[in-house]
């Protein structure tokens, strides 16, 4: 580390503190173990409506950048399109950016499975609590936000990505109303032999009432058979083109924005982005960004 010059004077070292932004780890009576909610609120008065509220899941991993993506961009409006607004954020008591363990349980749809613990003497990896998750979403996280701060219902969205982005699809399909714009990035669609594509179905089949909402999926120009550059000539690149063959990540969120851009009920916004350069976690940034120019996009 280089030195200070001789006549320059510096204070100890502090922490950063993300302004605006506070966190509390609250135990919800449909979960077994405290979650992380990290949220956001601009220091103004709100508009009379309420403010529009982005929710994220992953929230260790997203918030900090969905944050600073929403006050650079709010900060200038009449640039950017983008008002300010309110961000929570779903994550768990820890300092990583995942809690593989819970998150495997809270994101996927059921039914789910049991899978091998992912390290030596830890538990065994179980899936399918996303009914559950929703419905803490719903009934305890929701109406807990709005005692906090006044939300304008209108204009809820829900973000997640890869897991997150497969619990974004089934809570759209078990609950349409919940949220008026749904984003989907990544989306683990092919997980379980691909299960949601099922649930997708006998939803649509359902519908009986035009639908207007905003559905937006994406994913990265490497999440197909397309491989990165830096994997290509690499000991595993046989078996990364194996795995995206089985995954088929653009394939199948292309696919479903294709059907759902079909649909006759469908009154709303249906759109499908493919972020070039980008791999499945490399793009998470991206996304985060695109996701709040969507649900702070300003009112006509």
């Amino acid at each position: 580390m280089s030195q200070l010059p001789s006549n320059s004077t510096a204070t100890p070292p502090v922490p950063v503190t993300l302004a605006g932004a506070t966190y509390v780890d609250l135990k919800f009576d449909n979960a077994d173990q405290p979650h992380r909610i990290l949220i956001y609120r601009p220091d103004k008065q709100p508009p009379p409506e309420g403010w529009p509220i982005l929710y994220l899941t992953d929230g260790n991993a997203c918030f900090a950048t969905a944050v600073d993506a929403l006050k650079v961009q709010s900060s200038y409006p009449n640039g950017t399109n983008v008002q300010e607004g309110v961000i929570v954020a779903i994550g768990y008591p820890t300092d990583g950016p995942y809690d593989p363990l819970r998150r495997s349980w809270d994101l996927s749809p059921p039914p789910g499975q049991v899978y091998p613990p992912f390290y030596p003497d830890t538990p065994d990896v179980r899936t399918g609590g996303g009914a559950g998750f929703l419905k803490l979403i719903e009934d305890e996280l929701k109406p807990w936000i709005e005692q906090q701060l006044p939300i304008d219902r209108s204009r809820q969205t829900l973000f997640g990505h890869s897991f997150g982005g497969l619990f974004t699809l089934y809570a759209l399909f078990a609950k349409p109303t919940a949220f008026n714009r749904w984003i989907s990035a990544s989306p683990s669609i092919y997980w379980e032999n691909g299960n949601i594509l099922a649930q997708e179905k006998e939803f649509l089949a359902s519908l009986d009432a035009p639908l207007d909402i905003e559905f937006h999926l994406s994913a990265g120009e490497y999440e197909g058979e397309k491989l990165a550059p830096f994997h290509k000539g690499t000991a595993d690149e046989q078996k990364r083109q194996q795995g995206a063959k089985e995954t088929r990540t653009i394939e199948l969120a292309q696919e479903m924005a294709q059907r759902w851009a079909a649909l006759a009920l469908f009154t709303g916004m249906v759109t499908f982005e493919e972020y070039a350069g980008e791999n499945h976690m490399s793009l998470l940034p991206v996304a985060l960004n695109r996701a709040v120019q969507i649900a702070f996009r300003r009112a006509k």
